[in-house]
């Protein structure tokens, strides 16, 4: 065997050992870089996420401020009239005049319609000249009882002829008293024939023409409701009772508005005026009247009004938007604005409120700044940043905001401790406290 080709085919696997392991160091080396690059990468991108969660959130603020918060019972009622009269005829007969406008303001007398009196005329003349018939026998029997009483006295009749003569003026006397029942009987019948509003108030629909016949206490003339002074009632739950009762007894005036069936306008405004003597046991809750003057008509008949009850009123107490207060596990809280442009997280017990605005029990005093829009994206010592546009609606958030065509403030539900209204308000995605 040649040497040198013995030399050459040992030192071939060598080589090709070398090689083999060049490739594996490259691949280690790859996947090195592979891995550190992906480091980097992730790194850089955590960073960037923290110095985004880090960015100021632009956010709207309003201070702290003092007002007075009424303290008030929110319920569902119903526009009564005092009094809703349907005139029916006392008399039988055909009407010849209706003397109503339907939807006219009528006072109380005042003629609606009439029927044809002469039949009841007739009885009227006849009722008198029976009377007049009886009074004249029974002024004959009086003049013979007093000729009897003078031949008495002279022996000239018997007794019994005087006393059968006094009987006969007592008969003539209850004749002349039934003659006269008569009469008023007929006369109260040709009266009825002038059919008149019992109560002031507005007509309805009429339900006869003329020339109908109508039937005495059938058929129907016309309704008339009473508008002027309106009541409305509403319930209100038993667990109220002792604060509206005991202002009911010492005479004190409680304020009761009435609002639309959306809440935004104010309707009326009136007194309470008493509550019924006792408690529905169905539904627990007591019947309340309140009284209205309606001087311009804006409560109708069975309309439907949101009643507002004010109790009582806190005076200068601690106040906040109802947009800044926030609900947690724990309870309320808002965020307040620091002076180096942080929030912090402060736990708040809260008071009776309004729609726009809520009272702070404890947690807060005036002069401090909250944030009441853009704190569903706050965390408690973040950063945050005021627009200019956003500084100048916190300043009109601040402001008690009022609705309606009548200047009326609006209402929100009731509930809470001394029927003080809790204030509802956007639930944030902020850690509790």
């Amino acid at each position: 065997m040649d040497p040198e080709n013995s030399q050459d085919g040992a030192s071939r696997p060598a080589i090709y050992r070398v090689k083999k392991y060049w490739w594996f160091i490259a691949a280690a080396v790859l996947l090195v870089l592979l891995i550190v690059v992906a480091h980097f990468r992730a790194n850089a991108k955590a960073n960037a996420l923290r110095a985004g969660a880090n960015a100021p959130l632009a956010v709207t603020v309003a201070h702290v401020t003092t007002a007075d918060v009424p303290i008030t019972i929110d319920a569902l009622g119903t526009v009564t009239p005092l009094a809703t009269v349907t005139v029916h005829p006392q008399v039988s007969g055909p009407i010849i005049k209706i003397n109503f406008t339907e939807g006219q303001m009528l006072k109380a007398g005042a003629l609606l319609a009439e029927i044809d009196a002469r039949p009841f005329k007739a009885a009227v003349d006849q009722a008198k000249g029976q009377l007049d018939r009886d009074t004249a026998l029974l002024a004959n029997a009086r003049i013979d009882l007093a000729r009897y009483k003078t031949l008495l006295a002279e022996n000239s009749v018997s007794e019994q002829q005087y006393a059968t003569q006094q009987a006969t003026v007592d008969q003539d006397d209850g004749t002349v008293a039934a003659d006269v029942a008569n009469l008023e009987a007929a006369q109260l019948n040709l009266d009825y024939c002038r059919i008149t509003s019992p109560v002031a108030g507005l007509v309805g629909l009429r339900q006869v023409d003329v020339g109908n016949l109508v039937q005495a206490n059938a058929t129907e003339i016309v309704v008339v409701t009473q508008i002027q002074p309106m009541s409305v009632l509403f319930t209100v739950p038993e667990d109220s009772l002792g604060s509206i009762l005991e202002r009911l007894r010492s005479g004190q005036k409680m304020a009761v508005d009435a609002f639309d069936r959306s809440v935004t306008n104010k309707l009326a405004s009136g007194v309470l005026s008493n509550a019924d003597n006792e408690i529905d046991p169905t539904t627990g809750t007591l019947k309340l009247r309140a009284m209205f003057d309606n001087a311009k008509l804006e409560l109708f008949p069975s309309q439907f009004v949101n009643v507002q009850l004010l109790l009582d009123t806190v005076h200068n107490a601690i106040v906040v938007p109802g947009s800044g207060l926030q609900q947690g596990a724990s309870g309320s809280y808002v965020y307040v604005a620091n002076a180096d442009n942080t929030v912090s997280m402060r736990a708040v017990t809260t008071g009776p409120g309004t729609a726009d605005q809520v009272s702070i029990l404890k947690g807060l005093q005036p002069g401090e700044t909250v944030v009441v829009d853009g704190a569903d994206q706050l965390r408690d010592g973040a950063h945050i940043t005021i627009p200019q546009a956003g500084a100048a609606g916190a300043a009109a958030a601040q402001r008690p905001h009022r609705t309606g065509g009548s200047g009326s403030q609006g209402s929100s539900s009731g509930g809470g401790q001394h029927y003080q209204r809790q204030q509802g308000s956007s639930t944030g995605t902020a850690n509790s406290p």
